[in-house]
Protein backbone atom coordinates (compact mmCIF):
# COMPACT_ATOMS: atom_id res chain seq x y z
CA UNK A 1 0.00 0.00 0.00
CA UNK A 2 1.53 3.37 -0.82
CA UNK A 3 1.75 6.12 1.29
CA UNK A 4 0.21 9.43 0.78
CA UNK A 5 1.71 11.09 -2.26
CA UNK A 6 2.05 15.12 -1.99
CA UNK A 7 1.34 17.02 -5.07
CA UNK A 8 3.26 20.37 -4.75
CA UNK A 9 1.64 21.99 -7.57
CA UNK A 10 3.83 25.37 -8.42
CA UNK A 11 6.73 25.99 -5.98
CA UNK A 12 8.57 28.86 -6.31
CA UNK A 13 8.33 28.31 -9.87
CA UNK A 14 6.34 31.20 -12.82
CA UNK A 15 4.72 31.15 -15.67
CA UNK A 16 7.64 31.55 -17.63
CA UNK A 17 8.65 27.44 -16.63
CA UNK A 18 5.81 26.47 -19.03
CA UNK A 19 2.04 24.98 -19.27
CA UNK A 20 2.60 22.20 -15.77
CA UNK A 21 3.00 25.31 -13.74
CA UNK A 22 -0.42 26.51 -12.39
CA UNK A 23 -0.72 30.10 -11.30
CA UNK A 24 -3.79 31.77 -10.82
CA UNK A 25 -6.68 30.20 -8.29
CA UNK A 26 -8.48 28.80 -10.94
CA UNK A 27 -5.55 27.01 -12.24
CA UNK A 28 -4.45 25.70 -9.38
CA UNK A 29 -7.99 24.60 -8.98
CA UNK A 30 -8.08 22.60 -11.99
CA UNK A 31 -4.36 21.31 -11.38
CA UNK A 32 -5.05 19.92 -7.94
CA UNK A 33 -8.29 18.77 -9.22
CA UNK A 34 -6.54 16.56 -12.30
CA UNK A 35 -3.83 15.34 -9.58
CA UNK A 36 -6.02 14.25 -7.59
CA UNK A 37 -8.12 11.92 -9.53
CA UNK A 38 -4.54 11.15 -10.53
CA UNK A 39 -3.45 9.67 -7.53
CA UNK A 40 -2.38 12.54 -5.18
CA UNK A 41 -3.72 12.23 -1.62
CA UNK A 42 -2.21 15.54 -0.73
CA UNK A 43 -2.03 19.27 -2.66
CA UNK A 44 1.09 21.81 -1.63
CA UNK A 45 0.25 25.48 -3.04
CA UNK A 46 2.17 28.44 -3.04
CA UNK A 47 -0.54 31.35 -3.23
CA UNK A 48 0.23 34.08 -5.72
CA UNK A 49 -0.88 37.92 -6.13
CA UNK A 50 -2.19 38.21 -9.78
CA UNK A 51 1.29 39.74 -10.42
CA UNK A 52 2.94 36.36 -9.71
CA UNK A 53 4.59 37.45 -7.02
CA UNK A 54 4.12 34.74 -3.57
CA UNK A 55 2.51 35.75 -0.74
CA UNK A 56 0.41 34.86 2.88
CA UNK A 57 -1.93 37.71 2.60
CA UNK A 58 -5.44 36.53 4.06
CA UNK A 59 -6.64 37.91 0.30
CA UNK A 60 -4.39 35.85 -1.40
CA UNK A 61 -4.11 32.44 0.61
CA UNK A 62 -7.83 32.89 1.66
CA UNK A 63 -9.45 32.89 -2.22
CA UNK A 64 -6.96 30.11 -3.51
CA UNK A 65 -7.91 27.67 -0.48
CA UNK A 66 -11.59 28.51 -1.13
CA UNK A 67 -11.33 27.76 -5.58
CA UNK A 68 -9.51 24.66 -4.38
CA UNK A 69 -12.31 23.36 -2.38
CA UNK A 70 -14.63 25.02 -4.42
CA UNK A 71 -13.51 22.87 -7.53
CA UNK A 72 -14.10 19.52 -5.17
CA UNK A 73 -10.38 19.49 -3.93
CA UNK A 74 -11.10 17.06 -0.89
CA UNK A 75 -7.32 16.33 0.24
CA UNK A 76 -5.71 17.65 2.72
CA UNK A 77 -4.27 21.17 1.56
CA UNK A 78 -1.03 23.03 2.68
CA UNK A 79 0.64 26.24 2.04
CA UNK A 80 4.21 26.89 1.84
CA UNK A 81 5.42 29.19 4.34
CA UNK A 82 8.65 30.52 3.00
CA UNK A 83 10.97 33.43 2.82
CA UNK A 84 9.92 33.98 -0.94
CA UNK A 85 6.58 35.13 0.22
CA UNK A 86 7.26 36.65 3.45
CA UNK A 87 11.13 37.55 4.08
CA UNK A 88 10.00 38.79 7.68
CA UNK A 89 9.90 36.15 10.67
CA UNK A 90 7.75 38.09 12.20
CA UNK A 91 5.71 39.10 9.05
CA UNK A 92 4.71 35.20 8.96
CA UNK A 93 3.85 35.07 12.44
CA UNK A 94 1.54 37.84 11.70
CA UNK A 95 -0.26 36.36 8.55
CA UNK A 96 -0.47 33.01 9.71
CA UNK A 97 -2.87 34.88 13.07
CA UNK A 98 -4.44 36.75 10.59
CA UNK A 99 -5.63 34.10 8.31
CA UNK A 100 -9.24 33.62 8.27
CA UNK A 101 -9.59 30.66 5.94
CA UNK A 102 -7.07 27.69 6.61
CA UNK A 103 -5.27 25.12 4.96
CA UNK A 104 -5.05 22.09 6.57
CA UNK A 105 -1.07 21.83 6.73
CA UNK A 106 1.57 24.46 6.36
CA UNK A 107 5.08 23.74 5.43
CA UNK A 108 7.51 25.39 7.87
CA UNK A 109 11.49 25.66 6.38
CA UNK A 110 13.89 25.09 9.43
CA UNK A 111 16.52 26.24 7.13
CA UNK A 112 14.87 30.27 7.49
CA UNK A 113 14.83 32.05 11.40
CA UNK A 114 11.41 31.96 13.18
CA UNK A 115 10.89 28.35 12.59
CA UNK A 116 10.11 27.00 15.74
CA UNK A 117 7.96 30.09 16.85
CA UNK A 118 6.09 29.71 13.46
CA UNK A 119 5.61 26.10 13.69
CA UNK A 120 3.77 26.89 17.45
CA UNK A 121 1.86 29.66 15.90
CA UNK A 122 0.44 27.31 13.76
CA UNK A 123 -0.26 24.41 15.80
CA UNK A 124 -2.21 26.82 18.00
CA UNK A 125 -4.17 27.70 14.82
CA UNK A 126 -5.25 23.85 14.20
CA UNK A 127 -2.94 23.43 11.40
CA UNK A 128 -0.70 20.59 11.15
CA UNK A 129 3.21 21.39 10.34
CA UNK A 130 5.05 19.83 7.65
CA UNK A 131 8.73 20.70 9.06
CA UNK A 132 11.30 20.88 5.86
CA UNK A 133 14.78 19.90 6.87
CA UNK A 134 17.22 19.93 4.07
CA UNK A 135 20.07 17.39 3.81
CA UNK A 136 22.80 16.59 2.00
CA UNK A 137 22.64 20.18 0.53
CA UNK A 138 24.72 23.68 1.19
CA UNK A 139 22.25 24.20 4.31
CA UNK A 140 24.49 21.88 6.46
CA UNK A 141 23.55 20.35 9.63
CA UNK A 142 21.75 23.64 11.16
CA UNK A 143 18.40 23.15 9.78
CA UNK A 144 18.48 19.73 11.35
CA UNK A 145 19.88 20.99 14.58
CA UNK A 146 16.92 23.72 14.86
CA UNK A 147 14.37 20.90 14.37
CA UNK A 148 15.66 18.92 16.98
CA UNK A 149 15.85 22.24 18.85
CA UNK A 150 12.08 22.76 18.84
CA UNK A 151 10.17 20.63 21.69
CA UNK A 152 7.39 18.61 19.45
CA UNK A 153 4.02 19.64 21.45
CA UNK A 154 2.24 17.07 19.04
CA UNK A 155 -0.07 14.99 21.05
CA UNK A 156 -2.37 14.81 17.71
CA UNK A 157 0.08 13.25 15.18
CA UNK A 158 0.00 16.94 13.49
CA UNK A 159 3.82 17.07 13.04
CA UNK A 160 5.71 15.63 9.62
CA UNK A 161 9.31 16.03 8.84
CA UNK A 162 9.39 16.82 5.26
CA UNK A 163 13.45 15.86 4.42
CA UNK A 164 14.31 17.13 1.31
CA UNK A 165 17.43 15.29 -0.12
CA UNK A 166 19.94 16.61 -2.39
CA UNK A 167 20.47 13.01 -3.47
CA UNK A 168 19.16 9.78 -3.38
CA UNK A 169 21.47 8.57 -0.37
CA UNK A 170 20.27 6.02 1.64
CA UNK A 171 22.71 7.35 4.08
CA UNK A 172 20.89 10.16 4.20
CA UNK A 173 17.77 8.26 5.28
CA UNK A 174 19.76 5.65 7.74
CA UNK A 175 20.69 8.78 9.97
CA UNK A 176 17.42 9.71 10.51
CA UNK A 177 16.68 6.87 12.86
CA UNK A 178 16.54 8.01 16.59
CA UNK A 179 14.70 11.38 15.73
CA UNK A 180 11.12 12.64 17.42
CA UNK A 181 8.23 10.16 16.57
CA UNK A 182 6.87 11.66 13.61
CA UNK A 183 6.20 10.72 10.35
CA UNK A 184 8.50 11.31 7.89
CA UNK A 185 8.22 12.02 4.00
CA UNK A 186 11.41 12.41 1.39
CA UNK A 187 11.44 14.57 -1.71
CA UNK A 188 14.14 15.83 -3.80
CA UNK A 189 13.96 18.85 -6.84
CA UNK A 190 15.09 18.82 -10.10
CA UNK A 191 17.66 15.81 -10.90
CA UNK A 192 17.25 14.52 -7.50
CA UNK A 193 13.11 14.12 -7.65
CA UNK A 194 13.00 10.83 -9.13
CA UNK A 195 15.41 8.46 -7.37
CA UNK A 196 14.49 10.11 -4.18
CA UNK A 197 11.10 9.38 -4.92
CA UNK A 198 12.01 5.75 -5.47
CA UNK A 199 14.14 5.42 -2.22
CA UNK A 200 11.26 6.51 -0.19
CA UNK A 201 9.13 3.08 -1.94
CA UNK A 202 11.63 1.54 -0.85
CA UNK A 203 12.07 2.80 2.58
CA UNK A 204 8.46 2.99 2.61
CA UNK A 205 7.55 6.84 3.64
CA UNK A 206 5.68 9.61 2.57
CA UNK A 207 6.79 11.00 -0.99
CA UNK A 208 6.33 14.35 -3.33
CA UNK A 209 6.15 14.98 -6.45
CA UNK A 210 4.18 18.21 -8.93
CA UNK A 211 5.87 20.88 -11.33
CA UNK A 212 6.99 22.53 -7.80
CA UNK A 213 9.85 20.07 -7.50
CA UNK A 214 10.44 19.25 -11.28
CA UNK A 215 9.40 19.77 -14.76
CA UNK A 216 10.27 16.50 -16.44
CA UNK A 217 8.78 12.86 -16.30
CA UNK A 218 11.02 10.44 -15.29
CA UNK A 219 12.21 9.41 -18.79
CA UNK A 220 13.24 13.03 -19.83
CA UNK A 221 9.98 14.10 -21.74
CA UNK A 222 8.61 17.68 -20.31
CA UNK A 223 5.89 17.09 -18.24
CA UNK A 224 2.39 18.79 -19.27
CA UNK A 225 0.33 18.74 -15.93
CA UNK A 226 1.10 17.84 -12.59
CA UNK A 227 -1.82 15.23 -13.04
CA UNK A 228 1.02 13.63 -15.50
CA UNK A 229 3.66 13.76 -12.86
CA UNK A 230 1.61 11.82 -10.38
CA UNK A 231 0.54 9.51 -12.43
CA UNK A 232 4.47 8.61 -13.62
CA UNK A 233 4.82 9.24 -9.31
CA UNK A 234 2.87 6.70 -8.86
CA UNK A 235 4.15 3.96 -11.58
CA UNK A 236 7.69 4.69 -10.17
CA UNK A 237 6.13 3.81 -6.73
CA UNK A 238 5.25 0.61 -7.86
CA UNK A 239 8.36 -0.28 -9.86
CA UNK A 240 10.83 0.76 -6.88
CA UNK A 241 8.46 -0.78 -3.88
CA UNK A 242 9.17 -4.36 -4.89
CA UNK A 243 12.52 -3.69 -4.30
CA UNK A 244 11.89 -2.20 -0.77
CA UNK A 245 14.39 -2.64 2.26
CA UNK A 246 14.20 -3.91 5.57
CA UNK A 247 11.76 -1.44 7.11
CA UNK A 248 11.24 1.96 7.14
CA UNK A 249 13.20 4.55 8.98
CA UNK A 250 12.32 4.10 13.14
CA UNK A 251 11.29 7.69 12.81
CA UNK A 252 7.62 7.67 13.75
CA UNK A 253 4.62 7.06 13.76
CA UNK A 254 3.70 6.48 10.14
CA UNK A 255 3.37 8.50 6.81
CA UNK A 256 -0.13 9.32 6.19
CA UNK A 257 -1.92 12.78 6.21
CA UNK A 258 -2.52 14.34 9.26
CA UNK A 259 -5.70 17.09 8.79
CA UNK A 260 -6.33 19.49 11.30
Amino acid sequence: MRPALLVSLNGARGAADGPAVPMSPGALAESAREAVAAGAAEVLVHPRTPCGRESLSPRVVGPALEALRGAGVRVPLSVSLGTAAEPDPAGRLERVRSWTVLPDRAEVHFAQPGAAALADALLARGIAVDAVVPLGGPAGPEPMARFLAWPVRDPGGRVRLAAELAAADPALVAGLGGLPPVALLLYGRGEAAWPVLRLAARCGTGARTGAGDVLRLPDGRPARSNAELVAAAGAEWDGAERHRVGGRPAVGRGTTAASR
